[in-house]
């Protein structure tokens, strides 16, 4: 919508569409924005930038954002890759992207909470099909709250997504509390370092694994108690004592044996590498979804019985009071994402290109001028 030169007003509706009131008294009805899209799957080579991309009109519980800022999360280069294909291919073209941090441009009737001009951050929820890699993106209400103070919109874009994946492992599902003893598998990432610094601050002890002595001093500093190198260490030795709660963010046999056997009864083992995808794109949904289901049921009852514990798959969901004690910790200097490198809009296929030849480990990020 490169028309939008200035702040804008309200939202209202006529019988062409949302109309954006602009701040000089002026009407114009927002037709199309910047944007990647992929319109098949595959490489980084996919990837396409958009000058005109259509832009829908904004339902009422929704608002519009100026993107400042969007990160790349692992699920991104995975859908470009073609996971969910049994759930997208049908609605090719896609927009990637759940994180973003920018201002709001404009609302729709129902919204309270937000105004225009206010800076937010938030993230989509996993299946969300128009994504964030656009200079002006759709969200709702409950999936936005306002940017913290203290962060830049970079810094800020690189959180919601992976912290309320965090979030709902560890609150929603394990429901930690203080004294609860947490083990992260995987601290090095996204998810795992946010789940650090959420248990932490919640006042649990925690120790985590990593594959790379680099992140050892970051987790320690972050607060957890303890920091295992997994290439180098065993880490069923190296860990003391049992867990309230594993969050397994590797997701693979070896981690979900050791997470298990290192669980107190009544723990509760999370892993972020559910089948539900990979099960309806190898058998469609028809097939693949009951299988899935019927598979994580299995496991349920198998380690309930061999071991006393609790066993999940896990995902992101949009959690407003998730979203919002973030903020809070996050404006208050105890969850942080670093962010190893930032691409304007126009290259996100060399930023996919980076993260698939993993010439950067940390965070990479999307800036939009």
């Amino acid at each position: 919508m490169r028309f939008l030169s200035r702040r804008i007003g309200t939202v209202t509706a006529n019988g062409d569409g949302w109309i954006l009131m602009l701040g000089l008294g002026k009407r114009g009805i927002a037709t199309s924005c910047r944007a990647v899209l992929c319109p098949r799957f595959g490489g980084p080579e996919v990837l396409e930038f958009h000058q005109n991309v259509a832009l829908p009109d904004l339902k009422p519980n929704q608002v519009l954002v100026r993107a400042r800022a969007v990160s790349i999360n692992p699920l991104d280069t995975r859908m470009r890759a073609g996971y969910g294909r049994s759930i997208f291919e049908p609605l090719l073209p896609l927009i990637l992207g759940r994180d973003i941090s920018g201002e709001v441009a404009a609302v729709g009737n129902s919204v309270k909470s937000l105004t225009v001009g206010q800076e937010v951050f938030g993230a989509l929820h996993p299946t969300a099909v128009r994504g964030t890699y656009t200079d002006y993106a759709i969200l709702a209400e409950d999936e936005l709250a306002p940017k913290p103070e203290s962060l830049s919109h970079v810094e800020a874009s690189a959180i919601p997504f992976a912290a309320l994946t965090a979030w709902r492992a560890l609150k929603s599902t394990a429901r930690i509390r203080e004294g609860h003893r947490v083990l992260v598998i995987g601290g090095g990432g996204a998810v795992g370092f946010s789940a650090i610094q959420l248990a932490v601050a919640a006042g649990c002890h925690v120790s985590s694994t990593c594959g790379e002595s680099t992140s050892i001093s970051r987790i320690l500093a972050a607060g957890a108690e303890q920091a295992v190198d997994y290439t180098t260490e065993d880490c069923e030795i190296a860990l003391k004592g049992h867990f309230d709660a594993v969050l397994d963010t590797i997701g693979v046999p070896e981690t979900e044996r050791i997470g298990i056997n290192l669980l107190k009864r009544g723990g509760h083992y999370m892993t972020l590498q559910g089948e539900a995808a990979s099960f309806t794109d190898r058998y469609g949904l028809a097939i693949g979804l009951p299988l899935a289901t019927a598979i994580l049921l299995k496991k349920q009852i198998q380690y309930r019985y061999s071991h006393g514990i609790e066993y999940w798959w896990n995902y992101m969901r949009a959690d407003a009071e998730g979203l919002h004690e973030i903020r809070r910790l996050s404006e208050a200097g105890k969850l942080r994402i670093p962010v190893d490198k930032t691409f304007p809009l126009s290259q996100a296929r060399e930023a996919h290109e980076a993260k698939d030849r993993r010439q950067i480990p940390g965070k990479v990020v999307l800036e939009i001028d």
